[in-house]
Formats: structure tokens, C-alpha cells, sequence
């Protein structure tokens, strides 16, 4: 058994020692080991290579991610693990100019970054805003670091990883811009997996349906920053 993840705190990440950790990675061995799966390997990949790699068989199942209409006729997803709210990582001398997607799409002056083939690519689109201002990378990091050397204005993903990458690095010249719900909604995240395994997603769903919501699962979320609210969207 494979899980595919990237670095994305508080979803996944590496702790101290080197090993994969985060909300995502640990619901996924709860996961397993309520299956019976003992052999497991959670192979770091980019955004881009998650899907693909389920298509062409790399792994079985990936990270949480946003269950749109265009992904589904590639793959399959669990029920939602998580709601989440996009946001915007700033330099902390743009947080009083940048207030969400609106706000960057009638400045001509800003430029905003995006994970390649991540949805916020193409909601900054139906935003408005101009397709030369949009800056495609292909890592957090990289995307994070770009923003705070000044080379772009803003880094569109959602809220709760901008806030787990600030509280990991503490840095004091960044800041989050949480973009406003009558702008976007918050959507839902699910676990991938391939078109050509529903058994396994089923079987998956099953232990997940037992377990959302419960006071082990509340505590585990309450530990990578999800409050109770944040928990009771997705039941």
C-alpha cells in the first residue's frame, strides 16, 4: 500500500525525526490500521503528480484534496475529511491592500502565485483576475519563499495551510489574508483513488464513516489546529 502526499502543513509535513505526520497522514493510519494494512509507504510526491500518479498505478490513495467535477471523471474520492476557507499568504505591507480575490483583480500592480493544477488557479481566473499576473510554481516552499523575497505579491491556496506554514516558520513579515466567503465558499477535501479500485475507496469510506466526527478523531484534528466547528462542517 502507497499514500501520496506533499508537504503542506498542517496536512502533511515531516517531523523531527524525518517521518511523515500531519492531519491527512495521520486519519490515513488510523485508516490502515482499522483495515488491517500493516505494510504501508507514504511516498512524498508535488501537487502535480498526485492524480497522475493514481491513474498510472505509483499509489493506491492520496492526500486530501478538493473533490472538483473535472477531477472525478479521473479518479475517485472518499467522503470529505475536511472544509476548507482559501487564503492568502502576503507580505505583512500588502495585507492592508489585499482582501481577497476581488482586491486582485482590480489592482494591476499585484501578482499572485499558484500551485500548478491546484483549483485556485482557475478560481483566480473566474475572478478576474489577468492571466500574465498569475505566477504557476510548483511546491509550497518555493511558492511561499516567492512571496516573501517580494518577487510576488500574494499566494493563493487555503487558509489553514498558509496558517500551519506561518505558525512552523514564524515569520513576522508575512501574513494570512483569509478570502471572504461571499467571494469563495469553503469546499470540501477527500482522500483520492483510483477510477479502477472502488472497492478500496468503499472499504475506506466505511472505517471513515465510523470515525469522523468521534472523540478520537476530534482530539486528532484539535492537534493540527481544527476546532470544533471546523470538525462539525464536514458530518
Amino acid at each position: 500500500m502507497k499514500f501520496a502526499y506533499l508537504i503542506e502543513p498542517p496536512f502533511n509535513y515531516l517531523d523531527d525525526s524525518g517521518g511523515a505526520t500531519g492531519c491527512d497522514v495521520e486519519l490515513a493510519r488510523h485508516v490502515f490500521h482499522e483495515l488491517g494494512l500493516e505494510s504501508v509507504e507514504f511516498v512524498e510526491t508535488e501537487f502535480a503528480q498526485l492524480l497522475q500518479g493514481l491513474v498510472r498505478g505509483d499509489w493506491q490513495m492520496t492526500t486530501g484534496l478538493f473533490a472538483s467535477d473535472a477531477r472525478r471523471k479521473h479518479v475517485l474520492f472518499s467522503r470529505p475529511i475536511w472544509a476548507l476557507a482559501d487564503g492568502l499568504l502576503v507580505r505583512n505591507a500588502y495585507a492592508d491592500r489585499i482582501k481577497g480575490y476581488r482586491s486582485l483583480a482590480a489592482d494591476d500592480d499585484l501578482t499572485v502565485a499558484v500551485i500548478r493544477d491546484q483549483i485556485q488557479h482557475q478560481t483566480l481566473l473566474q475572478a478576474e483576475v489577468a492571466k500574465s499576473r498569475i505566477e504557476v510554481f510548483e511546491t509550497y516552499a518555493a511558492a511561499a519563499q516567492a512571496v516573501k523575497n517580494g518577487q510576488i505579491s500574494a499566494y493563493a491556496s487555503v487558509a489553514r495551510a498558509h496558517a500551519g506554514y506561518l505558525h512552523r516558520n514564524g515569520d513576522q513579515n508575512l501574513a494570512l489574508v483569509e478570502v471572504p466567503a461571499e467571494e469563495q465558499p469553503r469546499s470540501f477535501g477527500c482522500f483520492g483513488f483510483a477510477r479502477a479500485d472502488p472497492g478500496f475507496r468503499n472499504r475506506v469510506d466505511h472505517v471513515l464513516r465510523q470515525f469522523l466526527g468521534s472523540a478520537r478523531h476530534r482530539a486528532l484534528m484539535g492537534k493540527f489546529g481544527f476546532d470544533k466547528n471546523e470538525v462539525d462542517l464536514i458530518l
